[in-house]
């Protein structure tokens, strides 16, 4: 394959999992936690870099989009292991939620306080036992091939 095609190929991989991200939260009513938002980013960031490839930019920025899938892949395992009690994730999206003996009694009432938080330790969706970070992280690995496979091509 040239190196446009795996450029192409990867670059609607990462839009592809943007679009499903997009179709979870908006079609299927599933709000993102803040490390799914994480996640989101470097996909972006692959698919800017992807179609400034394809439009003749130099070689070398094809690392860049490796970079990116390699950033959203890590964040993705890291989300995964969150999840799954590996290790401890962000204090602001894991837990039980508000330490409730630790509030005042004008904390309780008050209305500033967030509502809808969504915790990042849960598993709102998963398919074969991984969830939708798990599969994310996967789906990273083989758009980090094809981002390599692109940097290798001769043309």
């Amino acid at each position: 394959m040239s190196r446009n095609t795996y450029v192409l190929l990867a670059t609607l991989g990462s839009a592809a999992l943007l679009l499903g991200a997009f179709a979870f939260q908006h079609l299927g009513g599933l709000a993102p936690c803040k490390l799914c938002l994480w996640q989101r980013w470097p996909h972006a960031a692959a698919i800017i870099i992807g179609i400034i490839v394809l439009f003749g930019a130099p070689r070398a920025l094809i690392w860049f989009g490796a970079l990116a899938v390699t950033a959203t892949g890590a964040i993705g395992v890291y989300h995964a292991g969150v999840e799954w009690k590996f290790w401890p994730g962000p204090t602001s999206c894991t837990g039980g939620g508000l330490d409730l003996g630790a509030l005042s009694g004008s904390d309780l009432l008050s209305m500033d306080a967030p509502s809808g938080l969504v915790m990042c330790d849960e598993i709102v969706w998963q398919m074969f036992g991984l969830s939708m970070a798990g599969w994310n992280a996967v789906i990273s690995v083989v758009l980090l091939g094809l981002w390599v496979a692109a940097a290798r091509a001769r043309r």
